[in-house]
């Protein structure tokens, strides 16, 4: 079983700081409320970190059979 987490860009890049769009980037996430999956680990969650205002995130585990 393995921990991942569930991103969503709800709020928009247009007018933020380059620093942002290119955390948003890196998570790769290009739409408004497009979503992705990611592992539960320290370096995604520190870019969650750095734009928590601009992302919806939900833990979620997924089973051996789902992956």
């Amino acid at each position: 079983m393995a921990n991942m987490l569930s991103i969503r860009l709800v709020r928009s890049v247009i007018g933020r700081p380059e620093a942002q769009r290119q955390v948003v980037e890196a998570l790769g996430l290009r739409k408004l409320n497009q979503t992705v999956l990611h592992a539960d680990t320290p370096t995604i969650r520190g870019m969650i970190n750095k734009i928590p205002h601009l992302l919806e995130v939900q833990e979620t585990v997924l089973s051996d059979s789902e992956k």
